[in-house]
């Protein structure tokens, strides 16, 4: 670990209302969560609650699942290991604290960041009384926890759950995914393709696993991969690749926001290996300000691997952030935010569809004449007359794609194969564009600026969905391009099916006889 953290960030290692009075007088507890890197707690110096200094002696810290340890035998110990998200409690003798604000202090050594002093303010927790769904603190994930929460859903709602429950799985490969675990929703999965991708990365026919209530969807994505393969498949590029995370520093004035600016710029190559030393996957590319107001936004972007990377990313900047707040000698710096908003994390904006964020990814195909008329009852021109209309509709509503539907494929992509579902709402933007060739044949392409998929980390490992994953040939290192590509292609044989149905007036019909189930 390379960078000290200042003080404003040490202030985020404490977790706000946690201090309260432990049962029957036994003593104070706050919880400490380590948000920076994994460290070596070496020492407990002391903590001082108020004017009272409370010593190692009177000091114990609960890690869960029954490890209490002396804060006095910490260097007789060897240190204590605390990977980012481990979270502890301290335990302090002594008496009971009154309601109302609480000034704190903890003295702490580590091996890497040396010695630190977290300093805030709280207030004695309150206990509502309120109903709780149950929880285990040894092991949430146990066969009795499971039950119980089960139990409780049953008598809290009157209901019975007896789907909901069915799961054939090991329900501990669901630490860091899922918390409070009660079961599971089974969606149906159709088969599409195969689909012929003719890619940098992914080449040859893919079978591809769709997860999707919505009737006449499979089979709509089926025809237009049908009529892609037909035609020599789908060309498919990967143009760019970028995850952001967006801290913004405030200011007095816009001068002072300026020139903050001009230095972030001037010290790349300073910060780039404090951002670097929390990941050897992570690597900055570039960090765009942004200036508004007395306002200094500033956009990270770094490649991250296999990983979608919004975790990854985010240690990141917070390590380079860090040692900016230490490092900067211009104006003050009077307020600091990890994330302003400004990398729209699981929103569409404009600015991913111009600077990307996921992977950018390019699908292109020619589709004969004689083919999309016999197949899709179309012609070329009605297609490339149609995406001119549907143009000005998406123009006037300000919509983020101007195709017809590319969130129905990726959505039923991203739940097959454990993608964080939330980033459709950055995902689903496209560039649709399309042209009668010479030849009279239809080009068709569309971009996705801000495709955010990921073949390693968050729920691609889970059960079902590395199955899916490996029926794409999508597991395992340097993998990400390739699904990225499958995806594109995909959703450009759902822009070509859905577009001619519509076109073709076909589309009504084709829900009526095989998408409702009244």
């Amino acid at each position: 670990m390379l960078f000290t953290p200042s003080p404003m960030l040490l202030k985020l290692l404490y977790t706000r209302g946690s201090l309260h009075n432990q049962p029957e007088g036994a003593g104070v507890a706050f919880s400490i969560k380590n948000r920076l890197d994994t460290v070596r707690l070496l020492s407990v110096q002391q903590v001082q609650l108020d004017e009272v200094v409370v010593p190692p002696t009177s000091i114990r810290l609960d890690l869960g699942g029954g490890d209490v340890r002396p804060a006095a035998t910490l260097g007789a110990d060897g240190g204590l290991d605390l990977p980012v998200g481990q979270a502890f409690t301290f335990l302090l003798d002594t008496p009971p604290l009154a309601a109302g604000m609480h000034r704190l202090r903890v003295q702490f050594g580590t091996d890497t960041l040396g010695e630190l002093s977290v300093e805030v303010e709280d207030a004695i927790a309150s206990r509502d009384g309120r109903v709780r769904i149950p929880r285990a603190e040894d092991d949430d994930y146990a066969v009795a926890a499971i039950q119980a929460r089960q139990q409780f859903a049953e008598d809290f709602t009157k209901q019975e759950y007896k789907h909901l429950k069915q799961y054939s799985f090991d329900p501990h490969e669901l630490r860091g995914n899922c918390e409070s675990f009660v079961g599971v929703a089974q969606v149906p999965v159709g088969l599409a393709g195969p689909l012929l991708v003719n890619g940098e990365h992914a080449q040859g026919e893919f079978l591809i696993p769709l997860a999707t209530t919505e009737g006449t969807l499979v089979a709509s994505y089926n025809r237009g991969i049908q009529t892609l393969n037909l035609c020599g498949g789908v060309k498919c590029t990967v143009i760019g690749d970028a995850m952001q995370r967006a801290p913004v520093f405030v200011f007095d004035d816009a001068r002072g926001a300026r020139d903050f600016g001009r230095w972030v710029a001037e010290s790349l190559e300073q910060i780039r290996p404090e951002a670097e030393s929390t990941s050897r996957i992570a690597k900055l590319q570039y960090i765009d300000t942004y200036l508004s107001t007395k306002f200094a936004y500033l956009r990270f972007n770094f490649s991250t691997g296999d990983a979608a990377g919004q975790n990854m990313v985010g240690r990141a900047t917070f390590a380079a952030c860090s040692w900016i707040l230490e490092n900067y000698k211009g104006a003050p710096i009077r307020h600091f935010y990890l994330e302003s908003n400004f990398a729209t994390d699981k929103k569409a904006s404009q600015i991913n569809v111009m600077r990307t964020r996921g992977k950018r990814v390019v699908a292109e195909a020619v589709v004969k004449r004689d083919i999309l008329q016999q197949r899709l009852r179309v012609t070329p021109e009605q297609l490339a007359y149609h995406g001119q209309v549907s143009n000005v509709g998406a123009f006037l509503s300000g919509a983020n794609n101007n195709g017809a539907h590319s969130a129905n494929g990726i959505t039923a992509l991203f739940i097959a194969t454990g993608q964080d579902v939330a980033n459709v709402s950055e995902s689903s933007a496209g560039v649709l564009y399309s042209e009668v060739t010479q030849e009279g044949d239809l080009y068709l392409n569309i971009t996705i600026p801000s495709l955010i998929v990921a073949t390693y980390g968050g729920g691609t490992g889970l059960a079902t969905q590395n199955e899916c994953l490996r029926m794409l040939g999508c597991v395992g290192p340097g993998t990400v391009n390739k699904f990225a590509e499958i995806v594109a292609g995909v959703v450009l044989a759902g822009e070509l099916s859905l577009g001619s149905a519509i076109s073709s007036s076909d589309w009504v019909s084709s829900h009526e006889q095989y998408g409702r189930n009244r």
